[in-house]
């Protein structure tokens, strides 16, 4: 998508270290927007980008495609509108992000399988911050028969915690002093987890509700002009993303979230009784 950060150089840096050629792709998908949603603002800095991986030395192509290159049929964010082929992974796509944002994993799944087809890749690279992305994908390359492995690369982290994302440039000063409020509520459920004893859902996510209530009343009662809003907070089997009431002995499974502060989503999550997706 662009607006490239040091958690996208992380990827090509893994990926050179693993194969033979590295190509990156960057295009901002209108697939995956809604038509309330920022395309139009989200940020697109290819100059940089370009810079970025020049100076990384570990890219050997660079892929641009074009809106009208990558949906021949033409493309609109209103989804009852959109015409041509898409990719839908059913059963995982609907929940986590897929509530707030039920267009986004079709639009994902789409252009990555076309980005398959146009790049033939060996391994693909993403990031383990947007952790149903990885399920999603790795579930459609298993279900099409796609010759690829894909690889899910631990997320990313400023020294205080805060997950590297494009869109925290969107935060002011103010904003980023308290961002770090998710990965500190997801720190605190991930803390009550023992990996031999069964855990009641309720019990591993109080602490990351009264971290999240707490600031939001403290951004509140100091004025500061902004408001910070819970979306959602998870923790589902990382296989199906099934909800889980109860997480079982040694259970594999992910903690997410996602929260406003300001006009800014944020999301992050973290893996329990597993390294990796």
């Amino acid at each position: 998508m662009g607006a490239l950060h040091e958690g996208h150089l992380e990827l090509v840096k893994k990926a050179r270290e693993e194969c033979d050629a590295v190509v990156v792709s960057i295009f901002v998908n209108p697939a995956q927007f809604a038509p309330h949603e920022d395309l139009d603002q989200y940020p697109r800095t290819l100059e940089t980008d370009y810079a970025s991986l020049v100076d990384s030395k570990s890219c050997s192509a660079i892929l641009l495609p074009k809106v009208s290159e990558m949906y021949p049929s033409g493309i609109t964010l209103d989804r009852t509108q959109q015409r041509g082929a898409f990719v839908e992974v059913v059963g995982l796509s609907h929940q986590m992000e897929g509530i707030p944002r039920p267009h986004f994993f079709r639009g994902v799944a789409t252009v990555v399988a076309k980005l398959f087809n146009i790049v033939q890749p060996d391994r693909a690279y993403f990031g383990q911050k947007d952790a149903q992305q990885c399920v999603v994908l790795r579930a459609m390359i298993r279900d099409l028969l796609l010759p690829i492995t894909m690889r899910a690369i631990p997320t990313r982290r400023e020294s205080d915690g805060l997950a590297l994302s494009s869109r925290n440039r969107y935060l002011t000063p103010e904003m980023r002093n308290v961002a770090t409020l998710l990965y500190k509520a997801i720190s605190a459920a991930k803390a009550t987890i023992v990996s031999d004893t069964v855990h009641d859902r309720e019990e591993i996510l109080k602490p990351a509700y009264a971290i999240i209530n707490q600031v939001a009343e403290d951004v509140k009662a100091q004025g500061l002009g902004f408001e910070v809003k819970l979306d959602y907070l998870s923790l589902v089997d990382v296989e199906t993303l099934t909800e889980l009431q109860v997480l079982g002995k040694g259970q594999a499974a992910i903690l997410s979230g996602a929260v406003y502060v300001g006009g800014t989503r944020l999301i992050d999550n973290m893996l329990i009784n597993t390294d990796e997706l």
